[in-house]
């Protein structure tokens, strides 16, 4: 058993080995104390000579001299006694002389190299514990006798606020407030139990030492102290938010068994190939809101398939609310969504069933508005190695593929809660583990299997398992240890392993027909767009041009860094392609960028061209592009697209000509026509009908199309451009006229463009929707995109929408 000692003094776990940490802490950390018992003396004796060393290293040498001399022999028997251990500590010396080296002149990369091999070289260990051999805690305190069966947990992270003295009142349930550093030492709700963070030291619990002292997480001391004063449900609540109806009954099921529980089946979403989340938004009438938490390449999808079926009630464990005014949404959509200074007012549809999710299909469950019933307790935990805004959210992927062990399900509720939007803006840094990676741990999890014997062995499996696949770290293995512990040490039992075939894909009753279910569309003036008057003919564009564009893949290479829109970017275009690849000069594996050197681009593409062998074409932009897709539905797609109309983007150079531009040096044209020289005689023909020999193109070819029948031309050009080392502004156009007569290019794409070679300052004033493109509109933020797709709604209004 895992024995915490000091348990109410957090412990420093970063940047140590995980294999210690998880080591000490199944060992109740005694084998750290033997060690300072051991070697305790050769530490202080290595930090003495050490500091002495730096501060006068003369007096270290007269040290040793006059330590030496006391003793028996001489050096040179010394040295022959204990030459190996000379070897080897000089060579210690001398590495970390090198290190030292290294760092002190900046090579950061170097450094970052020999971590990055150090860190993949580890594993991290499975903790070993035994839950049959851990005592119970008894609440010997004032609040020992205080018991309940219904309790609402909530953070305080301020003054008490109206929201919080509303839960107080709300009949049958107790509250437990739990403090951080941030809550005020006279914080006081008559009727609530506040846990100050001294309070919480002295409970005992093993998950004390990891908890930070300022965020939310420490929810979690709350969740135990619930558990041990007898909880049998949990509401988790959020101190900004009032309970609709002033009665959580009239939309939770508060009761899974016996006379007040629900006896008619739950409705339940019917799993669809390939797809492993789904926007619960959609199912209550807001099909272009999302939560926060949801995968952002789905997001686009607001005309989804769904399908319903049944399940039985009674398994529902874990209960997710909805907010009306401002639901649950992330950054990205606070942000591209507001219409000026309005405050979000979002609502609902009350009258929808809740509906369940099946083996196989997630949703995003958070700490906002979510009931737990004693079954799915140790589903409460928050960890604590991921961003503040992604605990809760990823808390909620793990618990819902674990709850598939014991035969239970999350089921989605009407709104039972309203939240105001208080204008404070969202941070995309505090959301930095959801983006990118929500979709990934899904697919993850979907295919995770356990051998394990036991819900809490294999809830410890999956945690070692997520933090081998990297979505949250080594310490929340520790962390997910200790919780369980604490789960069995206030008196929670584990609930039986379920008998259930998981690859089934679904709970649902037996031969049940599908059942019909509508979902509302809830009108959403307040995002500018009146659905009324004007959805049918918008979704009906949108329609048309998902219909031309369907099957085309968009290139777009992105200015570094990408952080901040990479993403907007799949998003605005990703409802119209058949995929968005984002290129930039550096690779972001969370983001799904890619690296590609702009002066070189080309040599990316023949690997994202085999990557969608079944596309119809490729359409390579880059991101000072902005593309008005509905004026190109007239282009022909079979055909090769490119800017030899933009005369400030193509130009016609004649080798004898002179100047400053890097495309006049000698070495240039010498690349050039070296590259000329090795074509094929196919091309060079071709070429020679579409240029003569005194001349070459440039072109900035910031925008481009090769249809799918011209990729294999294009890939052998890209390799004999890459034996040149031509330029991407010299590379494209000569690719383009060796593959085709330019009186065979399209005539009408990128016909009318409104293209400027210098920044232009005021984009918005200089941007025209007639355009088929415009050139160049700078975008390095979430705000740069935003202002792009409000000019944009001008001939796409469901930007306002879907954006």
């Amino acid at each position: 058993m895992i024995v915490q000692q000091e348990r109410t003094k957090p412990r420093q776990l970063a940047g140590t080995d995980p294999k210690e940490n998880v080591r000490a802490a199944t060992n109740g950390g005694t084998s750290e104390d033997e060690g300072h018992s051991r070697n305790g003396d050769e530490f202080r004796t290595g930090h003495m000579r050490n500091a002495l060393l730096r501060k006068d290293p003369g007096k270290l040498l007269l040290k040793v001299s006059k330590h030496t001399d006391k003793k028996k022999g001489n050096a040179c028997d010394y040295l022959s006694d204990n030459l190996p251990k000379v070897v080897i500590v000089g060579l210690l010396f001398l590495s970390a002389l090198i290190l030292i080296v290294v760092r002190n002149r900046g090579d950061s990369a170097a450094l970052l190299c020999i971590e990055s091999v150090s860190k993949q070289a580890e594993s991290i260990p499975f903790p070993e514990v035994e839950f049959g051999k851990i005592s119970k805690l008894i609440d010997a305190g004032k609040y020992g006798i205080v018991k309940s069966r219904k309790w609402i947990v909530v953070v305080a992270s301020g003054p008490p606020t109206e929201e919080i003295r509303a839960l107080v009142k709300l009949p049958g349930w107790k509250v437990v407030v739990v403090g951080n550093s941030e809550t005020p030492s006279d914080w006081d709700v008559k009727g609530a139990i506040f846990l100050s963070v001294d309070q919480q030291a002295a409970f005992g619990y093993r998950i004390l030492a990891h908890l930070p002292y300022d965020s939310y997480v420490r929810k979690t001391v709350g969740y135990l102290f619930a558990i041990q004063h007898g909880a049998k449900v949990i509401y988790d609540a959020d101190e900004n938010a009032s309970v609709l109806g002033e009665d959580l009954g009239t939309v939770f099921d508060l009761e899974l068994t016996g006379m007040n529980s629900r006896k008619e089946p739950l409705l339940q979403y019917i799993p669809t190939h390939n797809r492993t989340c789904i926007n619960p938004y959609i199912h209550f009438g807001q099909r272009s809101v999302w939560p926060r938490g949801f995968p952002l390449e789905f997001v686009n999808e607001i005309n989804p398939d769904i399908y319903y079926g049944q399940t039985f009630s009674g398994n529902q464990y874990i209960q997710q609310g909805l907010a009306d005014g401002f639901p649950d949404v992330d950054s990205i959509f606070y942000h591209t969504r507001k219409s000026g200074i309005e405050s979000f007012d979002i609502h609902f549809d009350p009258h929808a069933p809740a509906v369940a999710l099946p083996q196989g299909l997630f949703a995003p469950v958070n700490n906002l508005n979510t009931l737990f019933h004693f079954p799915a307790f140790w589903a409460l935990m928050l960890p604590v190695s991921v961003s503040s805004k992604a605990s809760d959210i990823i808390r909620g992927y793990w618990a819902q593929r674990l709850l598939w062990e014991i035969g239970g399900c999350v089921a989605i509720y009407p709104p039972s809660i309203h939240r105001i939007d208080n204008m404070q803006l969202l941070s995309f840094e505090d959301e930095k583990d959801l983006h990118g990676s929500s979709g990934k741990l899904a697919k993850m999890l979907v295919s995770w299997r356990s051998n394990k014997s036991t819900v809490f062995n294999k809830i410890l499996h999956l945690s070692h398992s997520m933090a081998e696949a990297g979505f949250w770290s080594a310490k929340d293995v520790i962390y997910t240890a200790a919780w369980l512990q604490d789960l069995i040490s206030v008196g929670y039992i584990q609930p039986r392993l379920a008998a259930l075939e998981l690859d089934i894909g679904s709970l649902s009753l037996p031969h049940a027909d599908h059942q019909e279910f509508v979902p509302l569309r809830l009108p959403s003036v307040h995002l500018g767009v009146d659905e009324a008057t004007s959805v049918s003919s918008e979704v009906g564009n949108l329609l048309r041009w998902r219909k031309f564009y369907g099957n085309v893949v968009l290139i777009l290479h992105c200015s570094w860094p990408t952080n901040h829109t990479a993403l907007g970017w799949k998003m605005l275009y990703g409802r119209i392609f058949k995929s968005v690849v984002v290129l930039s000069e550096e690779t972001d594996l969370d983001l799904g960028v890619e690296k590609a050197d702009w002066w070189q681009v080309y040599k990316a593409l023949p690997n994202i061209f085999g990557a969608y062998s079944n596309a119809e074409g490729f359409l390579f932009m880059k991101d000072d592009v902005i593309l008005n897709y509905w004026n190109l539905l007239q282009a022909n797609k079979s055909r090769l697209w490119n800017l030899h109309k933009v005369h400030q983007s193509w130009k016609v150079v004649a080798y004898n000509e002179t100047g400053s531009e890097w495309y006049l040096k000698s070495s240039m044209k010498r690349y050039i026509r070296k590259m000329l020289s090795s074509l094929p005689v196919h091309f060079q023909i071709t070429y020679r009908e579409n240029m003569d020999e005194d001349h070459f193109a440039v072109c900035s070819s910031d925008a481009f199309y090769v249809p799918y029948r011209f990729v294999g031309d294009f890939i052998e050009l890209v390799n004999l451009g890459s034996v040149a080392n031509l330029h991407q502004e010299v590379a494209i156009p000569l690719f383009f006229l060796a593959m085709e007569s330019m009186e065979n290019f399209d005539t009408e794409a990128f016909s009318n463009v409104q293209y400027r070679t210098e920044i232009v300052f005021n984009p918005a004033a200089f941007y025209l929707v007639e355009a088929h493109a415009v050139h160049p509109w700078m975008v390095t933020s979430e705000l740069d995109l935003l202002n792009v797709m409000k000019a944009m709604s001008s001939g796409d209004p469901l930007l306002l929408e879907v954006f």
